[in-house]
């Protein structure tokens, strides 16, 4: 089976990011088939069209990772009930102009990761709410909010709970099931 290429969009920019940790568990606990590619975003400048008319190379380089990937994951954190900003701008950059949306039909997942209980609800819906205008379908199930992250990891970045480590698995597997169903082999 051919592998597929999975744009990995982390939201928290943080050198000790949760996302980032949880973004690192899932590229470690993918089915050999996916192959993860953590994908900067973090200096995008500011979606402004009036810059496509010098389009930015960081813009440019984002948009053909994003068109050449077979699926795009995104882990989120969530700041005030929604989605980091950084994440929102990587979206807006990687679907204008209008009419060259490189997101169009990518097989997408959404992880929220959050200190807080309720592992970041609030995001995870504002990234489903996106995907659905850029045609990106979503994997519904399962869905994916890791609350109390920061309980997670040890000093050294190691996963520490064995059922966040199986959930994680078998989200993957889902996830795998997902890309292979709706692209072509």
């Amino acid at each position: 089976m051919k592998q597929k290429k999975i744009a990995v969009l982390v939201g928290s920019l943080r050198k000790a990011s949760l996302n980032l940790k949880v973004a690192k568990q899932l590229m470690r606990l993918a089915p050999e088939n996916l192959e993860l590619e953590i994908v900067n975003i973090g200096d995008l400048p500011l979606y402004n069209e009036d810059l496509e008319a010098n389009t930015p190379t960081s813009w440019v380089d984002f948009r053909n990772t994003i068109r050449e990937a077979d699926g795009v994951l995104f882990v989120t954190p969530e700041y005030n009930r929604t989605t980091s900003p950084a994440i929102k701008n990587a979206i807006d950059v990687a679907s204008r102009p209008w009419g060259k949306n490189v997101w169009n039909e990518k097989p997408g997942a959404v992880i929220s990761v959050s200190m807080s209980a309720l592992g970041g609800f609030g995001a995870n819906h504002s990234i489903r709410q996106s995907a659905a205008c850029l045609n990106v379908p979503m994997m519904q199930q399962p869905e994916a909010y890791i609350g109390n992250a920061h309980t997670l990891f040890d000093e050294n970045d190691n996963l520490t709970s064995a059922e966040t480590e199986s959930f994680l698995k078998n989200f993957m597997v889902a996830y795998e099931k997902w890309v292979n169903r709706l692209t072509v082999a």
